[in-house]
């Protein structure tokens, strides 16, 4: 049996979190936390959690083996520290944290813990998308020297006015929208949802990010964002992003990484995956119509599995999260100064 606890119980780990950890056989929810005596009280008879209790720490006094953390933003950091201090592997949800030596000294705890840190980054779990990263390690299309990366999200909603997104109606609880509207929390898309982007490019490519520039478009937070990275061994990135795609739709997510040897054309919107070759060779890495999809259940399983003893599932790791915050934080930095090159904290 493997004892599991949630930390910020709130609409997504009551909508995708917890279903997905009760779907594992041998799971046992031991403990859960969020605010508030009636909603604390609601997902813990709707799960059957074994405590509950609106202190973290009461949670994890009980030692569980792993912990998700799916509390705002700005408590990432507190909640995983806390959960790895006490001995669990941890599934932190993204962004990691909102400040990159945050981020780094959560991965520092992890290796002295000998714990796994899992980044909540469900497209990483896209079947096939491993070997594609595979691949790339061999230098199948030769020495990286560029990188596109969009992403267009069906989030407009989440970040302006007060109607959040139609999805919400039917979750269990509704968002904060301090959370994702408030600049100081963490609120805008760049960190909202180019998370997801940065972290695939940064996992597939193993690019090391050096110095970033950007451009914001946003009232109160961001709703736009275009950038550019400049790599260790002088590899360039050019990284876009809204929230302007109609909901009920799946995200545009596209990545074009180039080498001296040939391009990758990935799509995961569209399901294509192909390397072409200057010689005129290709490889072929596209699903079948419909397989990809963003895996809620991947980062889960990951966790479970790596309490068990398993940590090869883990595919979003401590420091794919780390690198991730270090690039979002440079891109606010740039911005706030008028699109000037900064720094990208290692």
């Amino acid at each position: 049996m493997t004892r599991v606890a949630v930390i910020g119980a709130g609409w997504w780990a009551a909508a995708h979190h917890i279903p997905n950890l009760v779907a594992i056989p041998g799971v046992v929810l031991d403990g859960v936390c969020r605010l508030g005596p009636a909603e604390l009280e609601a997902v813990r008879a709707q799960f059957g959690f074994a405590f509950a209790s609106e202190d973290p720490d009461a949670v994890l006094a009980r030692r569980p083996e792993a912990v998700v953390v799916s509390s705002p933003h700005a408590l990432h950091h507190a909640h995983a520290a806390a959960a790895l201090e006490a001995g669990a592997h941890v599934l932190v949800e993204k962004p990691m944290t909102l400040d990159p030596a945050e981020a780094r000294d959560l991965v520092a705890r992890a290796r002295r813990a000998g714990r796994q840190i899992i980044v909540g980054n469900g497209y990483h779990w896209c079947a096939g998308l491993d070997a594609v990263r595979a691949r790339l390690a061999a230098a199948a299309i030769g020495r990286i020297e560029h990188a596109m990366c969009s992403f267009v999200s069906a989030t407009r909603n989440v970040f302006v006015g007060e109607d959040g997104m139609e999805a919400w109606r039917s979750t269990m609880f509704r968002p904060a929208l301090s959370t994702w509207q408030n600049p100081a929390a963490g609120g805008g898309f760049t960190w909202g949802q180019m998370s997801h982007s940065v972290a695939l490019l940064l996992w597939l490519t193993g690019l090391r990010p050096l110095r970033a520039s950007a451009a914001m478009l946003g009232a109160t937070v961001d709703l736009t964002v275009a950038g550019t990275l400049a790599c260790e061994g002088g590899a360039t990135v050019a990284l876009s992003g809204a929230a302007a795609w109609p909901e009920g739709r799946a995200a545009l997510l596209r990545l074009v990484v180039t080498g001296d040897r040939g391009t990758l054309d990935l799509a995961v919107d569209e399901g294509r995956a192909v390397i072409r070759r200057l010689d005129g060779s290709t490889e072929d890495f596209s699903p079948s119509p419909g397989a990809w999809r963003y895996s809620t259940a991947g980062p889960i399983h990951a966790l479970v599995a790596a309490a068990r003893g398993d940590v090869s599932a883990n595919h979003a790791p401590g420091e794919i999260g780390a690198a991730t915050v270090a690039v979002l934080a440079a891109l606010h930095g740039s911005a706030e100064a008028g699109g000037a090159m900064v720094s990208v904290a290692t």
